[in-house]
């Protein structure tokens, strides 16, 4: 084994067995060989990736000697959290639309606010964004917004990781489809490849198939996948049935989008019919749940993991944007979808905590596509590690790791972070962004922001 340059010493390690899946209720020692709890072992870091696993002590001196030592004891290192569908710089509304339907959110509120926007702001909000992701854990994020390239810019500056897709509706003609592709050109992979670019259609319902179309040949021409919103809600899946006789996810199969590959924002509205076109395309797609925000809107559906989960689909879990989720913490939205499992599918042993902390890490990886690269601390994969402290009084006592990882643990529970083997939280501590800036250029920015005196929308909300 090389030399390392950084070591986590003697912490309880969550690592993964390659390949597996979580299992059912009546079968927990296939949910339990997902996560492993490893007590006493070090994790050996090298150029950014994580070199080995080992017992406490047992790796030779030499191939530990001049290295950065973190002391683990009494914390947890785990994958770095994933975030796979959200709009970062909606920060600047967090707050601004509530105790609204869904209809009244988009078309009264939030799409007349987004008229007002600038770059600077877009800028702001993103960065704000990324500080409240990094310090809950959170290293990587699945954005879709506009002004995208500000927030590469963002996500350059961090350290954070991110896959970002720019918006773009088929009211803007062919301007806005051609700004995502040379987005996708210009960034996929920078960051020292901590930037993997998609391309970014609003939706089924506001982007028209002609140019979903050509979405997915650009998408398989630079060898990326594609990220939308689709059947949100059955609510949507039955317009589209009753408008256009398919649902949202034949829309997704006849357009060439599943086979390019794709990231379904929240599904919510996905059919047992439907899995005929999601199964056989497994290994290039996954869907994002946020059921915080299902619940706040007062949605009658949310993502169907089980019948996901049957038909071997990856989901990842998302927060949406801070405008409608209000927090970005994937901790939070983790905790929620576990609860709601058990309530929809009334049953208690459903969705078992480690399957619950599957689908925040290797599964939240494989819906980003980057499946290969991060989500569980196995050798060879990039270093984005996350220590939190188990000390902590409403964690104690540790009967079950799992179970307090999803149930109770807080975001303040994080306190170190690395990104590519680089620390950016340092024992609750921001080590790469000063968010103050961001903070009193948004409060400046109030007044102008919330007018909605124009009468404009920069779309209209009619799925």
């Amino acid at each position: 084994m090389a030399p390392v340059d950084l070591l986590i010493s003697d912490a309880t390690v969550l690592t993964h067995t390659e390949g597996a899946a979580p299992g059912y209720p009546d079968d927990p020692g296939a949910a339990r060989a997902v996560a492993h709890l490893l007590e006493h072992h070090d994790v050996g870091i090298a150029d950014g990736a994580i070199a080995w696993v080992l017992p406490t002590g047992t790796a030779a001196p030499e191939e530990r000697e001049g290295a950065r030592v973190i002391d683990g004891r009494g914390r947890l290192a785990m994958p770095g959290l994933i975030n796979c569908h959200t709009h970062s710089a909606m920060t600047m509304f967090r707050g601004s639309a509530e105790d609204v339907p869904v209809h009244s959110w988009f078309n009264d509120h939030i799409w007349p606010m987004e008229v007002n926007l600038t770059p600077h702001d877009v800028a702001l909000g993103a960065r704000l964004a990324i500080a409240e992701m990094l310090l809950a854990g959170v290293t990587t994020f699945c954005d879709h917004y506009f002004s995208m390239d500000e927030i590469a810019k963002e996500v350059s500056a961090s350290g954070a990781r991110a896959v970002l897709a720019p918006t773009y509706f088929s009211s803007e003609g062919a301007a806005g489809l051609d700004r995502s592709a040379a987005f996708a050109a210009e960034w996929h992979g920078a960051a020292d490849g901590r930037i993997t670019a998609m391309m970014g259609p609003h939706a089924t319902y506001t982007v028209v198939d002609a140019d979903l179309e050509r979405t997915a040949r650009i998408a398989m021409e630079l060898g990326i996948r594609t990220h939308l919103h689709a059947a949100e809600g059955m609510f949507q899946t039955e317009s589209s049935l009753e408008q256009r006789g398919v649902t949202p996810m034949q829309v997704l199969q006849d357009t060439g989008l599943l086979e390019a590959g794709v990231l379904i924002a929240h599904g919510a509205g996905i059919t047992p019919d439907d899995v005929r076109w999601l199964a056989p395309v497994a290994d290039r797609i996954g869907v994002a749940a946020c059921d915080k925000v299902y619940l706040k809107h007062a949605q009658q559906s949310t993502t169907p993991v089980r019948l996901l989960h049957d038909a071997g689909v990856p989901v990842g879990i998302g927060t949406d944007g801070p405008a409608s989720g209000n927090t970005l913490s994937v901790l939070e939205s983790m905790r929620t979808l576990s609860l709601v499992e058990k309530q929809k599918e009334a049953d208690a042993t459903w969705l078992t905590s480690a399957h619950a902390l599957d689908l925040a890490t290797r599964q939240s990886a494989l819906t980003a596509g980057l499946g290969d690269r991060i989500g569980a601390l196995l050798p060879g994969r990039r270093a984005d590690v996350v220590l939190v402290d188990l000390g902590r009084p409403h964690l104690q006592p540790l009967h079950d790791i799992a179970a307090a990882l999803v149930l109770s643990v807080q975001e303040s529970d994080v306190r170190t972070v690395l990104v590519d083997g680089r620390v950016v939280v340092d024992e609750g501590r921001l080590t790469t962004l000063d968010v103050q800036e961001a903070i009193d250029g948004l409060t400046a920015r109030i007044p102008q922001l919330r007018d909605r005196s124009h009468g404009r929308r920069i779309q209209d909300y009619a799925p």
